[in-house]
């Protein structure tokens, strides 16, 4: 969702940050899983984004409020846009937030943003089958209606464990929110009550699953933590390099697992790839030029140590500017 901060804040970081994005973008240039430019000037506020794995190379992204019923998959060898998908079978989406992929190749849309902090009293999600051929077409969709145990509120985050099929919300919350657990299945009889099982140390605005459903990442405007995952129950990890971006609202892990790649609202906005943290055994690989790993690791290939440190003290400028908090420490 728009944010006069977050507009202002990219504003300020386009000069900051110009040296490591050019190099960044020159590095992954063509790389496809090593990052990207949304070029389709229809897609100028990109507020999900997850990796489809019936279709290598392809992401799957939407725009916030004010688009229409639709999705995107982008091409990212070209940053091309390759299909737009019209969902049918739905009303009128109100504020479309995450985007994720559940088991048997399933789209999941969060229609759960609230710029009202709690106005609305339910919210939605949309279930569609990914195409297996990449076309603009209208696809039929499942609406279910979405309610919190302890009352509305606003979310940008919703994550589909790859392996049980069930649905996660974060809500977005600028002392730390909470992850939400949903039924674990979805039924279009009444609505589906998520209920708060742990809470989550940052101001989240997008989640995602690992491949093998062991690790789930939350990143927010500033910074991100990374989770171990078992059955619902998670254990904070370590902390996440989240690039400086404009108005950052996405986060995926790669179809392999072994990157993470952060987009932002914007026309011709870049999607950022960052080494995931401690990726599966059989994926490992030596660092592709320009990329680099998480805080946490100790790595420090392919960001110049000085680039790294100017980087942090403008975030931390930023979030003194603008009167954010800063994450709280892991309990």
């Amino acid at each position: 969702m728009r944010r006069s901060f977050a507009v202002l804040a990219g504003v300020l970081l386009a000069g900051a940050c110009a040296l490591p994005a050019a190099a960044s973008a020159s590095a992954s240039a063509g790389d496809g899983d090593q990052g990207f430019t949304l070029k389709d000037p229809r897609i100028d506020e990109s507020s999900g984004l997850a990796a489809s794995r019936l279709h290598p190379g392809i992401y799957w992204t939407h725009n916030d409020s004010g688009d229409g019923p639709y999705v995107y998959a982008v091409d990212s060898r070209t940053g091309k846009t390759v299909a737009r998908i019209t969902l049918r079978g739905i009303g009128s989406p109100r504020d479309v937030e995450a985007i994720s992929i559940g088991p048997h190749n399933e789209i999941y849309l969060g229609d759960i943003g609230d710029n009202f902090g709690g106005k609305w009293p339910y919210v939605w999600i949309y279930r569609l089958p990914e195409p297996k051929e990449l076309k603009d077409q209208t696809v039929s969709a499942t609406q279910y209606v979405v309610k919190y145990a302890n009352g509305p509120r606003d979310a940008e985050s919703l994550i589909v464990h790859p392996k049980t099929g069930r649905v996660y919300i974060i809500d977005k919350k600028e002392d730390g929110g909470h992850l939400y657990e949903g039924p674990a299945t979805l039924s279009t009889s009444g609505a589906n009550i998520f209920k708060p099982i742990a809470p989550v140390d940052l101001w989240a605005t997008d989640a995602a699953f690992s491949p093998d459903g062991r690790r789930l990442a939350v990143r927010g405007y500033f910074g991100g933590i990374y989770y171990d995952f078992d059955a619902g129950r998670i254990k904070r990890a370590g902390q996440l390099e989240v690039p400086l971006q404009g108005q950052g609202e996405g986060v995926t892990y790669s179809a392999d697992g072994t990157k993470l790649l952060y987009s932002s609202e914007g026309a011709d906005s870049e999607v950022v790839a960052k080494d995931a943290p401690d990726p599966p055994p059989a994926a490992k690989s030596p660092s592709a030029s320009g990329s680099s790993g998480s805080f946490g690791s100790g790595s420090g290939s392919g960001i110049n140590g000085s680039v790294k440190l100017g980087a942090v003290v403008v975030a931390v400028g930023l979030a003194a500017l603008f009167g954010l908090r800063r994450l709280r420490r892991g309990r």
